[in-house]
């Protein structure tokens, strides 16, 4: 990246935090470029060269949150059916520990823009976030199982509905709670008399 693009994403960041911080105080729509400009310490012509709306900013607002929140992973984690290949089917399992933690380290990292995210989640296509953990991830497990294709947007939104409630509690008492008790009650939710799984700490989930 050239000096001139490392100022226009430079710049671009600083009006994508401006909006999370505007929205922490109002409504999407009672919004206003004056005040993004304001807080993000640019002229209204520079916010003019970079978007055409604030709608535009939203967009790409809604790709800086998610691409920070996907960096977490790494391609160890990312590349499933290759870990599926090498893995036996009776070790198996949706949700884990290793894919729990990095969205946890996250949503801990980044308290205030996840508190913004649950608070607008319309606004902010969750759902589309969660659709692209689903290809990317959860399906190629689902498809393992052979879970038949009109089921399996019910079964992810089953789970990740139950996590997305856990990160709402989590962050009312202010991530006070370690990572590794969070992920704790979340595989007993999930396999409450199954198998356990080895934390890092050589005691088990579950």
């Amino acid at each position: 990246m050239n000096k001139a693009e490392s100022k226009y994403f430079g710049t671009a960041s600083k009006m994508d935090e401006a909006f999370i911080e505007c929205l922490e105080k109002k409504d999407f729509e009672y919004i206003t470029v004056k005040e993004i400009c304001e807080k993000a310490g640019v002229n209204r012509s520079t916010f003019y060269l970079h978007y055409e709306t604030i709608a535009d900013l939203l967009n790409e607002c809604v790709e800086y949150t998610n691409n920070k929140c996907f960096r977490k992973y790494t391609s160890e984690l990312t590349d499933v059916n290759k870990r599926l290949l090498s893995e036996r089917p009776e070790d198996w399992i949706l949700i884990s520990p290793e894919y729990l933690r990095p969205y946890f380290e996250f949503v801990r990292e980044n308290k205030r823009i996840y508190q913004v995210v649950l608070m607008n989640q319309e606004i902010f296509r969750t759902e589309h976030t969660f659709q692209r953990l689903f290809d990317s991830v959860f399906s190629p497990i689902l498809d393992r199982f052979r879970f038949p294709e009109q089921e399996k947007s019910y079964i992810i939104h089953f789970y990740l509905g139950g996590i997305t409630s856990v990160v709402k509690e989590w962050l009312k008492k202010d991530c006070s709670d370690t990572i590794e008790q969070i992920i704790d009650i979340c595989m007993r939710c999930i396999m409450p008399n199954g198998k356990k799984i080895e934390r890092p700490d050589g005691e088990k989930y579950g």
